[in-house]
């Protein structure tokens, strides 16, 4: 099965996505919000630190919280891009014509998703010069923010899928919002949820303990939260791993878990695209 680079569903996309001055203001106003965090966090750090430096420590929190952001703005707005791909189109009556042409139900879906995705990675590149700024007090290494940022894009790809999926198998926007919204609450608030109810219950009922859990490593390796505490200050996954008894990377069960559940919402959607078209008709 071969992908092709040239997918007029996607140059489309790209095009009335990157054409209207509502994108640009939107990263304009979002790189605006980041250098007044950005450069009031270091000013008021400075103001009454009472040294008049800004410390390696003090960078590293600052970091800290830049991506935690990042990451609540991923969660937050790629749900917005993407569940209504498919969904708004049945509802303006244009799915049909779409369906009409030439182009393969992959080819539509991967253009409807890559063209969201490319919004969210410009964005984030747009706010790399932000996040530069922490380099020049030191406490993060390069690869450090490389690696982050890799995590950043799977998790926009498989929220990504999950609203192209949602958006394809139901009728309705507004239901499919709430769906990716409803997948993304858990999969960022209720996991860790259960990772800590997991742990204190074991904990309660048997004391310090040497049997593993599984299930409670499986809530901390698919929180995308846990994952990103540990990539900052990665002795954190020494405690995962003494909490859980498991010795198994956060990371590998993130990418793992996190791949198979992109291409499964794909697939889905690929699948679902003209059989949902077949049974409005």
């Amino acid at each position: 099965m071969r992908v092709n680079v040239n997918n007029p569903v996607l140059v489309k996309e790209v095009k009335l996505r990157f054409r209207s001055m509502k994108s640009f203001i939107g990263i304009l106003f979002y790189l605006i919000a980041m250098s007044i965090f950005v450069f009031g966090f270091i000013f008021l750090t400075t103001a009454f630190s009472g040294t008049g430096f800004f410390r390696p420590e003090e960078s590293f929190f600052l970091f800290g919280l830049l991506t935690y952001i990042q990451l609540g703005l991923i969660l937050f707005i790629t749900p917005g891009l993407t569940a209504g791909t498919i969904s708004t189109e049945r509802e303006k009556q244009t799915l049909n014509i779409l369906l009409t042409t030439s182009q393969s139900s992959m080819q539509i879906i991967l253009g409807k998703l890559s063209s969201s995705i490319a919004f969210l990675v410009l964005m984030l590149i747009a706010g790399l010069p932000i996040y530069s700024l922490v380099f020049l007090f030191g406490g993060i290494s390069p690869g450090q923010l490389g690696l982050i940022f890799l995590f950043f894009f799977l998790t926009m790809f498989t929220v990504g899928s999950i609203g192209v999926m949602f958006s394809t198998i139901t009728r309705k926007t507004i239901v499919s919002m709430i769906a990716t919204y409803g997948t993304m609450i858990f999969l960022a608030g209720v996991t860790a949820f259960f990772f800590m109810i997991a742990v204190q219950v074991n904990m309660m009922g048997q004391g310090i303990t040497t049997n593993p859990l599984p299930l409670a490593h499986f809530w901390a390796s698919i929180n995308p939260g846990i994952l990103i505490f540990t990539l900052l200050n990665p002795s954190t996954e020494n405690m995962v791993s003494e909490a859980t008894k498991i010795e198994f990377p956060v990371w590998a069960g993130y990418t793992i878990f996190y791949l198979l559940l992109a291409v499964t919402a794909i697939a889905i959607s690929i699948k679902k695209l003209r059989v949902n078209m077949k049974r409005t008709k």
